[in-house]
């Protein structure tokens, strides 16, 4: 007879395993996609050419680029911070979301113009939902 000694059951050592695998990858998509999204606000901060070119090509004055670089870089640290995550990828996404009418508004081509909003929300979720048990949870307990 073999006696566990960890104080654990092997389906909870496995169920915790899992949880840490799925908080890493979830903790390096959030640390990628913050960085992409970081470095798309400072240029914005900057109003380089290429964003000021890009915003004119939109409808967008380069003088609105500053506010859209500033909420974007508050969006990115809530997005960061584990008590506002949450909060922090509402924000992004309803960013992403005016990128996406802004684009379509233009009558932008499908791919990769229009879509990129839309890929740029889905590993910010996937990042949050991986790197978080209780948003993992509150998801498998069917809201």
């Amino acid at each position: 007879m073999t006696v566990n000694t960890t104080g654990s059951a092997p389906e909870t050592a496995g169920v915790t395993r899992a949880n840490r695998i799925a908080g890493r990858a979830g903790l390096v998509l959030s640390v990628l996609i913050g960085l992409f999204l970081l470095f798309d606000a400072v240029s914005k901060l900057l109003a380089s050419r290429a964003e000021v070119a890009a915003a004119d090509g939109l409808g967008f004055t380069a003088g609105a680029l500053p506010v859209m670089g500033a909420l974007l870089l508050l969006s990115v640290v809530l997005y960061a911070v584990p008590r506002t995550s949450v909060f922090g990828a509402v924000l992004i996404t309803a960013y992403l979301g005016g990128a996406f009418g802004a684009t379509l508004r233009v009558h932008a081509q499908l791919f990769p113009v229009l879509l990129a909003p839309v890929l740029v929300a889905v590993p910010v979720w996937l990042g949050l939902y991986l790197r978080s048990p209780a948003l993992r949870r509150l998801v498998h307990s069917g809201l």
